[in-house]
């Protein structure tokens, strides 16, 4: 990205962000008649997405694609700065909420993993992926009833998956529940003859059993 098009990039979120303020002012002001027009909030989102559109140098789907390209060459926090701007300008976008939790969680940043998951799935509640994912981000965070019950939810959707197997393993070994960890790594193995790292986790439970 060329110098000129970095400044027109933070020039475009400097102006969207004094107009976001703006309208967090209006809201906020004590001293508003209680009879002058309150806008929704989706008329807020809309406005702020115009805002964007307006001094915004590319397009939402542009800046998914600058963000793809980012997180090959391991650029993670610049993928996450191109995604932000592409949510601004396309809000309720199930694939660009999905792919702001994934870079999230790649920065270790949890929490607002599972804000940007859950949001697309609001979206799409029959997205698979999403399901694994946030399961995936639960589980890190040790909250294992919901990461349990996200897998379940994948599984409903997909239950040819061996991914999905594959991670519901790795939490009954967090849960310490040995059994089932050994049949969901068969089964991402049965399904996945090649999956490498089922079949070490599998080996190794066949071992100690």
């Amino acid at each position: 990205m060329s110098v000129l098009q970095l400044l027109m990039l933070g020039a475009s979120a400097y102006f969207a962000l004094k107009i976001y303020q703006h309208i967090q002012t209006l809201e906020d002001n004590p001293n508003m008649q209680n009879n002058e027009y309150e806008p929704s909030q989706d008329e807020k989102d809309e406005e702020y997405s115009k805002a964007m559109n307006t001094f915004s140098p590319y397009s939402a789907e542009e800046l998914v694609q600058k963000a793809d390209e980012a997180y090959e060459s391991e650029d993670e926090q610049k993928a996450l700065a191109y995604l932000s701007e592409a949510n601004l300008k396309a809000p309720h976008n199930a694939e660009i909420l999905f792919k702001l939790g994934f870079i999230s969680s790649k920065v270790g940043d949890n929490s607002m993993a599972i804000r940007y998951y859950k949001e697309s799935l609001e979206l799409d509640k029959e997205d698979e992926f999403v399901h694994n994912s946030l399961a995936s981000v639960y589980r890190a965070e040790k909250e294992f009833a919901s990461a349990k019950m996200h897998l379940n939810d994948s599984l409903s959707l997909n239950e040819e998956n061996p991914v999905t197997y594959y991670n519901y393993g790795n939490l009954m070994l967090d849960m310490k529940n040995e059994d089932v960890a050994l049949e969901m790594y068969a089964k991402a193995v049965e399904l996945d003859p090649d999956f490498k790292e089922a079949k070490e986790e599998l080996e190794k439970l066949q071992k100690i059993k």
